[in-house]
Formats: C-alpha cells, sequence, structure tokens
C-alpha cells in the first residue's frame, strides 16, 4: 500500500503544496491549479477498509556484488481482510515483511 500522491487531474506529483485544516489536507497542483482535499488516514486501496495494521517491511540492497542485505525498514499498512496472510506471517513470525519483489529471484 503506497501513501503516493498525485494530481488527479494531471498526474504530476512534483508540483503539489499541502495545507492541513484539521483531520484533512487541502492540496493543491502547482501544474495545472486543481485543489483537493485528501484524508490522510490510511485506508486499503483494495476495499476502503481504515482499520489497517501498520507493519514493518524490509528494504533489500546489494551489500556486495549480488549479496542482499536488509537496508532499511518501512511501513506499510496491511488490510485484515486484502491482506490476511500477509498479515498472519509477520503476527506469527515477528519479522519484518520481505519486499515485493526479490532482486536475487532468478540468480543461481
Amino acid at each position: 500500500m503506497s501513501d503516493d500522491v498525485a494530481c488527479p487531474n494531471c498526474g504530476r506529483d512534483d508540483d503539489l503544496v499541502g495545507e492541513r485544516h484539521g483531520e484533512l489536507i487541502s492540496i493543491t497542483c502547482s501544474a495545472c491549479n486543481l485543489t483537493w482535499e485528501r484524508d490522510p488516514s490510511p485506508l486499503c486501496p483494495t476495499c476502503g477498509r481504515r482499520d489497517v495494521r501498520p507493519v514493518p517491511q524490509a528494504v533489500w540492497g546489494r551489500s556486495r556484488g549480488n549479496q542482499l542485505s536488509v537496508v532499511a525498514l518501512r511501513t506499510i499498512n496491511l488490510c485484515p481482510d486484502c491482506d490476511a496472510e500477509v498479515l498472519r506471517r509477520h503476527l506469527d513470525s515477528g519479522s519484518p515483511v520481505p519486499p515485493d519483489e526479490n532482486p536475487a529471484a532468478g540468480l543461481e
């Protein structure tokens, strides 16, 4: 799940200015002058459920040649319905969720 914000009119993500108004953020695109309200509360992009769970996700990088290491953690939000299996594995193991893509896949 991503927190990326882009203008719904022109698609730009580098010319945005935001201002908080209570629970909402008013965002204006400097490229096309569209203004819209954004609720910063996380929600599931698939079903819209608001009670998502923030969990750590590993970020992999190459430390030596082809050796992969966890170089950082980022927070992602998992939906109890749509991401049930990933959330269950995380809760059972207590480990960060692996990245969506494995850069070592296919390397032998």
